[in-house]
């Protein structure tokens, strides 16, 4: 297997940088997967085949953060244009438009999405009521500087959220009050849950750091040779991937912290980096403004990737440029 060459899927369309993504649940049309774009139009795409199928219009600035609902019927955007807007993924039709004092930089739906949290540079975290648009957000007070992440957590009874204090924290959404908090000596970069709401991820600097998502106990700790934008866990907790300003993407064993494989095929510092729901592939976005989907397994036959029975293990089928309108 060692000779296998990875050739990821190139998903063309954004015009600048692209900074964020997500994908849906398995539903029964596969999965999907929103893009953030500092073009200000976040894109929908097939998840395992990167094709495009639309473009959500209307936000005025950088969009910095996108979200997805489990299924795949509702995205989230938010903007440098302060707002944050929730969108019908299947029409395109603009939804609702939250207004906000700053630059929205992290948008995520609650597990049933009824509610969507937003992160600003405000230095707030907002809990919004889709099925009360016109009601106050719920406040979330307490961070000292711009959030970089916020989500649903634990059941969807707490929030988690990272900033540019250098700080994690975990807030009872029933009392809007912080309960726990880690600090780092760096800005924390990305934030995970995995999939089984165990674990957290957390990227800062050059480090990919793991913490049990009860008690904030850090599991583990790996260094990455290159400062660390993003990280993302499998769902089945074998492996992780890692990207940042080097322009690869690295591959690692959870257990041991071993380099299992590293891919360059952007042009420009990996700003986000994610599992499929499935764990079959990952999906990157750099300031190249692409986006690349790269085999978990390389040379598995899966979505556009065939791979030839007794060929050659260099010569399995090169899967077409995905192309957006």
């Amino acid at each position: 297997m060692a000779n296998l060459r990875q050739t990821p899927l190139t998903c063309s369309g954004h015009t600048r940088p692209v900074v964020h993504l997500d994908f849906s649940d398995v539903t029964e049309n596969s999965y999907f997967m929103v893009s953030a774009c500092k073009d200000g139009k976040p894109m929908l795409r097939q998840g395992d085949t990167g094709d495009w199928i639309g473009t959500f219009e209307g936000h005025k600035g950088a969009v910095w953060g996108v979200a997805l609902n489990a299924q795949a019927n509702r995205a989230a955007s938010g903007a440098a244009d302060f707002t944050g807007k929730v969108w019908d993924a299947i029409s395109g039709e603009e939804l609702q438009s939250f207004q906000h004092n700053h630059i929205v930089k992290s948008v995520n739906f609650s597990k049933d999405s009824t509610l969507l949290t937003t992160g600003s540079n405000e230095k707030l975290i907002r809990i919004f009521d889709l099925n009360k648009p016109e009601a106050a957000p719920e406040v979330f007070s307490g961070h000292t500087a711009g959030i970089r992440h916020v989500m649903f957590f634990r059941n969807d009874s707490y929030l988690v959220s990272c900033a540019d204090d250098k700080t994690l924290r975990v807030w009872d959404k029933a009392t809007k009050q912080e309960v726990q908090k880690v600090t780092f000596p760096f800005n924390p970069n990305s934030l995970e849950v995995s999939r089984d709401g165990s674990v957290l991820t957390v990227a800062y600097s050059n480090k990919v750091a793991f913490f049990d998502s009860e008690t904030l106990s850090k599991i583990r700790e790996y260094t990455v040779p290159s400062p660390v934008n993003s990280a993302s866990l499998h769902p089945d907790k074998s492996i992780f991937v890692a990207s940042g300003d080097d322009l690869k993407v690295y591959k690692y064993d959870y257990q041991t912290g071993n380099e299992i494989e590293s891919f360059k095929g952007h042009f420009g510092p990996v700003h986000c980096i994610k599992f499929s729901p499935d764990g079959e592939l990952y999906a990157s976005g750099s300031e190249d403004g692409t986006l690349r989907l790269w085999q978990t397994t390389v040379g598995k036959t899966y979505g556009l990737w065939k791979c030839v029975e007794g060929a050659n293990l260099n010569d399995s089928l090169t899967p077409k440029e995905v192309q957006a309108n």
